[in-house]
């Protein structure tokens, strides 16, 4: 399983709360993980990424271990601690402002 956190504005979308748990199948990867979010949640469809070319959206940022992933590429593992569930997938909504 694998754990999932996302904005709250995302939650309210989908009428979900809290961490999500999305069966991936391996290898995991950005790709899997919001495919298997989208098929669960049909609504969140085209928040997190374009819906015809996949390509993340401008102002969301994935995070997991630490580490800012927004920039792999989509078919990229996942480090393993996401794999094996015990670290959260982050979906983040970027900040922008002057």
């Amino acid at each position: 399983m694998i754990k999932l956190v996302m904005p709250a504005p995302l939650h309210r979308l989908a009428k979900s709360e809290g961490v999500i748990e999305l069966d991936v199948s391996a290898p995991v990867t950005q790709r899997k993980v919001l495919d298997a979010l989208e098929a669960r949640y049909p609504m969140l469809r085209g928040t997190t990424r374009d819906m015809e070319t996949k390509k993340r959206r401008a102002y969301i940022r994935f995070f997991a271990c630490g580490e800012d992933l927004s920039d792999e590429e989509p078919d990229a593992k996942l480090p393993a601690a996401v794999a094996e569930g015990k670290e959260p997938f982050l979906i983040v909504g970027a900040i922008a402002g002057g």
